[in-house]
């Protein structure tokens, strides 16, 4: 596979294949979701055209852990990779426990996206 077209569809296979959700927000303060795959609609039952613009944090609710989500906040802005887990909600209200990892997509050294690899883990 040849050129940056090539490995860009090749990028998109994957995402669009994959078993797990996949996120990729803005690398801004508002952290707008500018993708999401088929996963993150089975996963949450959002569907990915209508999370675009919003943030992640559709996601969250009352059981969500602050220390989670400050933890997530301190690794995007030092520019460092993120892996927890945490109490998350589905479009329709119902609580799962979501394990994610963040890591950052960078160009010319400077960050412009985030990815979010995503899925639900039991809880024990």
């Amino acid at each position: 596979m040849n050129g940056a077209d090539g490995g860009l569809a090749l990028l998109q296979v994957l995402a669009e294949n994959s078993f797990d959700s996949i996120l990729i927000t803005e690398a801004s303060a508002e952290g707008k979701i500018i993708y999401a795959n088929d996963a993150f609609e089975k996963l949450t039952g959002h569907e990915p055209s209508s999370v675009i613009g919003k943030t992640p944090r559709i996601l969250q609710g009352p059981e969500t852990d602050e220390k989670v989500i400050t933890k997530l906040s301190d690794a995007l802005k030092s520019g460092g990779k993120f892996e927890d887990k945490a109490i998350n909600y589905k479009k329709d209200g119902t609580p799962f426990m979501m394990y994610w990892r963040v890591v950052p997509i960078e160009v010319a050294k400077k960050i412009v996206a985030w990815v979010a690899i995503q899925r639900e883990v039991p809880v024990l």
